[in-house]
């Protein structure tokens, strides 16, 4: 990642999406209060490979932005803009098909993935949208030229 984005930070941003996720979907075992088994595990596997995604949409837009031509906020504030969708939609999918498992009765085998997935998904996206696009201008505004 760090080749695609030729930037070690940008990478780590991306990456930073990855500990929120796990956070999510911990808190959400925990309301629900269920155990941590193998598929639940599996869930967290998932869940890292989904909310990785998203992070990267973003990163990239702006990036793309960028060398358009625009200035650095802007070109993140157009990545927010053009991106946001998608990552609502991707998510929204994500968290309404996963939503029946973790509700209703009679998927107590899977209901410990779901409920990591589902937490995650929602706390991911969140700081996503919030979080990487601050620490996306942090970084342009100290970076030597």
């Amino acid at each position: 990642m760090a080749a695609l984005f030729r930037s070690f930070f940008e990478s780590l941003l991306v990456m930073l999406a990855l500990p929120l996720a796990t956070i999510g979907g911990v808190i959400s075992l925990k309301i629900l209060g269920l155990p941590a088994d193998l598929l639940t595990l599996i869930g967290f596997i998932i869940l890292l490979g989904l909310v990785v995604n998203n992070a990267i949409l973003l990163v990239y837009q702006a990036r793309t932005s960028e060398r358009e031509g625009l200035v650095r906020t802007d070109a993140i504030k157009n990545a927010v803009r053009t991106r946001i969708r998608p990552i609502l939609m991707s998510t929204s999918t994500t968290v309404f098909g996963m939503l029946p498992l973790v509700i209703f009765a009679g998927a107590e085998l899977y209901r410990g993935l779901a409920a990591v997935i589902v937490g995650g998904m929602i706390v991911s996206t969140f700081f996503t949208l919030v979080l990487i696009p601050n620490l996306l201008q942090f970084n342009l505004k100290n970076k030597a030229t």
